[in-house]
């Protein structure tokens, strides 16, 4: 028997695992009466959760004139005092108040009760102050177009740092976001100065370059730095991208050849490309003109045409005329996200430079366009 008992497996007794500490509301402890729970909130719960407390204590306890009239006054009074949020937690958990503490229900709802007077006031200012703005001049497109800007995508950029402050790693594409709104390139610019400002920012704590930056984000780590930083770098880019794009989608008043509408009619182009955020140019501008650029979105190849001819190019079917092949060149792209910016804005002799920097073979351009080709850019020079 003793044998027996010997083969028998011992079991093991299992690790017991410390439970992790309450923290915030889940840690206010409900068997101390309300004075330990009051002093509780003062040296620990945030003023968020304090607020929250407030405000639903406010909707369920007023009626939802009186309570909009209460929210019209200053965030302060729902989280500046701790004790209203201890009491409001208290009787949340149907727990009684000691005799020295037996008023506090009674105050909150009455200290609460004298902010609705006050906030109709507010209200019927702030009202007053509409009605005038309504009735007085007439606001200019571009204050319009800025109003726009500041209430569609300006908000998204806000919800994008909001995450941020959270510890999300969100993202943001203005090249969809200005399509998903309806803006054009016009309305680049009144969001292109915030966007600067964040990228400055975010680069001098990575560069270490202002030591009242680097002090405001010691608490981000250098890649969260980083990332937010090429964050920037992008919506910078796609501003230009999309001001570049309405440049090209301009319609022109004449086109510049007597028969350049007949000379397009049967060619095939790429109109838009969202992944790499292209718009071609109107192809009126091409015939007659002196300088085209061209790029393959299926195959990456950038295309520079140049013509000295009198009349400039001539498209015949789907095919450029009239351009030199000694001064005309091709490449094929590896990083056309970091090129196609330089193409869409800079001079022709500043592009001749970049283009020299590239490793990737050059040859001489076919001058066929397809339906994977948008034009890029048209010069008269």
């Amino acid at each position: 028997m003793a044998q027996a008992n010997l083969l028998k497996k011992k079991t093991p007794k299992k690790k017991s695992i410390p439970k992790r500490p309450k923290t915030g509301l889940k840690g206010v402890p409900l068997d101390k009466g309300f004075g330990y729970c009051h002093r509780y909130f003062y040296d620990e719960i945030d003023k968020n959760d304090c607020l929250k407390l407030c405000k639903e204590y406010i909707k369920k306890n007023f009626s939802k004139d009186d309570a909009a009239a209460i929210f019209a006054n200053p965030d302060y009074h729902f989280w500046l005092y701790n004790g209203r949020a201890a009491a409001i937690f208290w009787m949340n958990h149907d727990l009684e108040f000691e005799d020295k503490w037996a008023s506090y229900p009674k105050r909150v709802y009455q200290e609460y009760a004298e902010l609705i007077e006050p906030g109709k006031q507010i209200l019927a200012e702030r009202k007053a102050k509409d009605e005038k703005a309504a009735a007085g001049p007439k606001l200019s497109p571009q204050e319009l177009l800025r109003r726009k800007v500041n209430t569609t995508v300006g908000y998204e950029i806000d919800y994008m740092e909001d995450a941020w402050l959270d510890g999300k790693k969100e993202d943001i594409d203005l090249y969809v976001e200005f399509q998903k709104y309806e803006l054009k390139g016009a309305a680049a610019p009144h969001l292109k100065d915030r966007i600067e400002f964040m990228r400055d920012e975010y680069k001098a704590a990575v560069d270490k370059t202002d030591e009242c930056v680097v002090e405001g984000y010691a608490h981000l780590t250098k890649n969260e730095l980083k990332r937010r930083l090429d964050v920037c770098e992008r919506m910078l880019g796609d501003l230009d991208k999309i001001q570049a794009a309405s440049k090209a989608t301009r319609k022109k008043r004449t086109p510049q050849v007597r028969t350049a509408d007949k000379q397009i009619k049967q060619l095939k182009f790429l109109k838009d490309d969202n992944e790499y955020k292209l718009v071609s140019v109107d192809p009126l501008s091409v015939p007659g003109s002196y300088r085209l650029y061209t790029f393959n979105v299926k195959n990456r190849e950038l295309c520079e045409y140049v013509t000295t001819a009198a009349n400039g190019f001539q498209i015949k079917g789907t095919t450029i005329q009239n351009f030199e092949p000694d001064k005309s060149r091709k490449t094929r792209l590896r990083k056309p996200d970091q090129f196609l910016p330089i193409v869409l804005k800079k001079t022709p002799n500043q592009i001749d430079k970049e283009f020299k920097k590239l490793t990737t073979k050059v040859n001489e351009p076919s001058g066929r366009i397809n339906d994977d080709t948008i034009l890029l850019r048209v010069e008269n020079k």
